[in-house]
């Protein structure tokens, strides 16, 4: 339920383009349907001497009419529903990746990289089968299989429809029990896709260490051992697939035979014509398409449920670093640079031991200050703390004389400047990288990109 509202919201905002393209899909169902009639017609007019040329030129005529309907059809409703699915994932990939930016470190260092960037690739595509093909394929199994045997019954025979059907309900009994299973394997694959992704991942990240300690023979094998993880669970989905298949042709099969035995035995006895006969057949034919769509769009629900599933679990997560409710607006804060810590002291959330104790501090709004220490002593800790990557107990930080948490995180990190240790580039130029967070300053001074590109970078006013 809580996946269906997540994806729901979605499927609403893009209403009308799916109400058109199930429109059209109907419409070419409905063309679909007659073809067999007009088919049958033809035979009995001609096997009866009832239908001259002409006539027979009319039928292919409304056949050929038909045929190209159904290909306006066609492109109409792959151009609204697939396109529709293409922007529902456009959609929630900007929203994911705008709530993930949203979401405090100690996500980030919970979550691996590989697996959340399996959510923007595999995942996100699963949905994307789900809210267009699967949709295609559920309501066009529904309708085309209503509509046939309508024509069946109506066009030929109540009694040989039925009892044609019968084994075809078996398919519904077999659907139910491979949706179980699928989706079961299913998860079991998108986990190890997100094993391998992140596997990835970290030995390209860490490719210079690997190297250093010559370590790229047993990375490789743990990255085969997570490949052959990925290759035994796209086994798992693909051998049920394997036998579900067959099992909707044996069915299928079985249908036709009937119809050929007792439809043959009717036609001798004159209780249904040769074309009756024949559109029937086209008409058994015509249902092996909504019984192997039972399959495939189970497969693609299944898929997609255990996606959703994934996805929503990012976005019930929330930030633990807010701003609290009645601070005031960014534009009328100003920070002036005074700093005071009072006992402060401060445990990681995932550790045991606290990484600075009882640490007493001022600094004057101007001054400068050197914090020198061994590696661990607490000098990076107590910088993520100056712009609320953590939150330390209330009232031991204070800037200007006032809890850091009275100001908002945008105003602390707009005038609060910030080089971390652990230097990273973009991938853009350099210039671009230097004036990175300095866009508007940049909008607004174009002699400021120039400063940049002249490596006058000092001479900013901060």
């Amino acid at each position: 339920m809580k996946e269906l509202k997540l994806i729901g919201k979605h499927v609403r905002r893009y209403w009308l383009q799916y109400v058109l393209g199930i429109a059209a899909l109907a419409l070419v169902d409905l063309m679909n349907v007659y073809i067999p009639q007009f088919t049958g017609e033809i035979t009995d007019g001609l096997k009866a001497g009832a239908i001259d040329m002409d006539g027979v030129w009319r039928l292919v005529g409304l056949i050929v009419l038909l045929g190209g309907g159904m290909a306006l059809g066609r492109l109409g409703w792959r151009y609204f529903l697939f396109g529709t699915s293409l922007s529902i994932q456009k959609d929630m990939q900007r929203e994911m990746f705008a709530h993930l930016e949203t979401l405090s470190l100690r996500y980030f260092n919970e979550h691996k990289t590989g697996d959340l960037m399996a959510h923007f690739t595999n995942d996100l595509q699963a949905v994307r089968m789900a809210v267009g093909p699967a949709v295609v394929t559920v309501f066009d199994a529904v309708v085309m299989t209503v509509m046939v045997l309508f024509q069946m019954v109506v066009y030929v025979d109540l009694q040989l429809t039925v009892l044609a059907f019968v084994p075809l309900t078996l398919v519904a009994v077999g659907c139910y029990f491979y949706g179980i299973e699928a989706k079961k394997r299913q998860t079991r694959r998108q986990e190890a896709f997100s094993s391998l992704s992140d596997k990835v991942q970290e030995s390209l990240s860490g490719v210079r260490v690997l190297k250093a300690f010559v370590q790229e023979e047993e990375d490789f094998k743990a990255f085969a051992r997570a490949s052959e993880n990925v290759k035994e669970k796209n086994l798992a989905v693909v051998k049920l697939r394997a036998v579900f298949g067959p099992s909707l042709d044996a069915v299928t099969g079985i249908s036709l035979l009937l119809t050929l035995i007792f439809g043959g035995k009717m036609v001798l006895a004159g209780t249904i014509s040769v074309g009756q006969f024949v559109a029937f057949t086209t008409y058994i034919s015509m249902l092996v398409w909504p019984m192997i769509a039972c399959g495939d769009c189970i497969n693609m629900f299944s898929q997609a449920s255990a996606a959703f599933q994934r996805i929503s679990c990012i976005f019930r997560e929330e930030p633990d670093i807010v701003d609290r409710e009645g601070i005031p607006e960014g534009e009328d804060v100003k920070i002036r640079g005074e700093l005071t810590l009072k006992d402060l002291t401060f445990t990681y959330p995932d550790g045991e031991e606290p990484v600075l104790q009882s640490v007493n501090l001022h600094v004057k709004a101007g001054e400068m200050l050197g914090i020198l220490g061994r590696t661990g002593s607490g000098k990076s800790s107590l910088a993520d703390l100056l712009l609320r990557v953590y939150d330390c107990q209330e009232g031991s930080l204070l800037v200007d004389g006032r809890p850091i948490t009275e100001f908002p995180l945008a105003v602390l990190h707009r005038d609060m400047a910030y080089v971390p240790q652990d230097n990273f580039l973009f991938s853009d130029t350099l210039e671009e990288n230097i004036a990175f967070g300095l866009e508007e300053r940049i909008s607004q001074n174009p002699e400021l990109r120039q400063r940049i590109i002249n490596g006058k970078i000092a001479q900013f006013d901060h």
